[in-house]
């Protein structure tokens, strides 16, 4: 194979550093790649190398052994390259080298106080479950006007976010560090610790992805908080020293079904329920415990396999990847099935109504751009009901979950909660 396009992202730093060595460029092979995809969302077919070592597994029954080469002054040398070395095994490392992800930094809130127990705080799970696994030392990168408590057992570093090389050397040492922040931070926040994260040579980063299925082009394109998200993977890729993850998880259940009718169109108050069109698109859904057991059973997997004979998932299969993961598969119309089994209530006790949901979407479009912010919630999660099922990621992506040895989840517990949440106000404390 002669300098292979088998990925056709262009943030390889070879693309900049042969841009005027090579007769090609990467604005053409983007034209190119458009004219090729014509809209198809990238796969293993079309787009090889982005493909786990699991499904290139076979290849050595087909042949013996195969050559790749490409030129050191080309644009494509670097998209060829981690190709060659997917088939890294610890036992081929040098002296020295770590199989583990040990040291671990959050960035997010991982606050442990009882009243926000609730709300959203993905960082507060994902610490809890890293802390329990017992495998990594954790710690906690806050501002450093901060006064959160934070839980036993996690260090803490308080830092300028403005102060480059404060950042960078609060992340020296750090295996992996995880990003969870809210969707009103600052747009630079991220970019900071990124270029913080490179500058430290931190091997593995996940960025603030936690949501839906952001490798669709077409959902991320529909969904204003999403589409943003790309340039900080690319980021991360340009840099060339760390490796990303992206945790797809869709919505959390419990916070965005207590969140009220502009959600999964469930008011527990008014004991109304909006269904989007019949109410029976189904979608993946993660609660935020599962999103913590999710981050702590990938980084509390080995690096690299042992050997050929080690067929164990390893935390490379997601090199530069999307890991997939849901506690439930589940319609608005399951969801009310639920609510009406916690709350011991029947149809007749609700007021049911319906409303288009491409209609409903636009008017949450719309919403958002007079600045009504609630306009983002309606039509970032009735994007997720359309009837192309893009919300499903379980169906079009599959699941990650018994790779990460996720257990099994009773919904009814976590509508339950959800329930609880919306009517103590726990959802309304949401940020305060």
């Amino acid at each position: 194979m002669v300098s292979p396009w088998g990925d056709f992202r262009t943030s390889a730093p070879s693309f900049l550093k042969n841009d005027y060595n090579d007769s090609i460029d990467a604005p053409t092979l983007r034209k190119w790649a458009a004219y090729f995809m014509n809209g198809a969302d990238a796969d293993n077919y079309n787009q090889p190398f982005r493909a786990s070592d699991e499904w290139w597994s076979g290849l050595g029954g087909v042949v013996q052994s195969l050559l790749i080469t490409a030129g050191t002054d080309e644009v494509l040398v670097d998209v060829a390259r981690p190709y060659t070395m997917t088939q890294e095994y610890a036992t081929n490392q040098p002296k020295g080298f770590k199989n583990h992800i040990e040291n671990v930094a959050v960035v997010g809130n991982t606050t442990h106080n009882q009243k926000k127990q609730a709300a959203g705080y993905s960082g507060k799970h994902i610490v809890e479950e890293l802390l329990r696994n017992g495998n990594h030392k954790v710690t906690a990168i806050t501002r450093q006007s901060s006064t959160a408590q934070m839980p036993a057992g996690i260090e803490v570093k308080k830092v300028n976010y403005d102060d480059h090389a404060a950042l960078v050397e609060a992340l020296r040492g750090q295996d992996a560090l995880v990003i969870t922040l809210g969707v009103r931070a600052p747009p630079d926040a991220q970019t900071k610790l990124i270029e913080a994260a490179a500058a430290a040579e931190v091997p593995w980063v996940l960025p603030n992805e936690f949501g839906g299925d952001n490798a669709n082009e077409t959902l991320r394109n529909d969904v204003v908080v999403n589409g943003h998200k790309t340039q900080y993977r690319d980021l991360i890729e340009k840099l060339g020293k760390s490796a990303w993850v992206g945790i797809c998880c869709g919505f959390w259940y419990e916070f965005s079904l207590a969140g009220g009718s502009g959600s999964y169109g469930i008011d527990f108050k008014e004991r109304s329920v909006v269904l989007f069109d019949e109410g029976t698109t189904p979608l993946s859904t993660t609660t935020l415990p599962q999103t913590g057991r999710a981050v702590a059973g990938l980084l509390g997997l080995k690096v690299l396999r042992e050997d050929e004979n080690d067929k164990a998932p390893c935390l490379t299969d997601w090199r530069n990847k999307f890991v997939y993961v849901a506690s439930f598969v589940v319609s608005q119309k399951d969801i009310l099935d639920s609510v009406l089994r916690v709350t011991h209530t029947e149809l007749k006790d609700w007021k049911i109504t319906h409303e288009p949901a491409k209609e409903r979407y636009q008017r949450g479009v719309e919403m958002m751009q007079k600045g009504n912010f609630e306009g983002l919630r309606i039509s970032m999660h009735t994007r997720y009901f359309f009837p192309d099922e893009s919300g499903n990621h379980a169906k079009i992506r599959g699941l990650d979950n018994e790779k990460l040895g996720l257990p099994k989840e009773d919904i009814d517990e976590f509508t339950r909660l959800a329930v609880q949440w919306a009517t103590d106000g726990t959802i309304e404390r949401y940020g305060q």
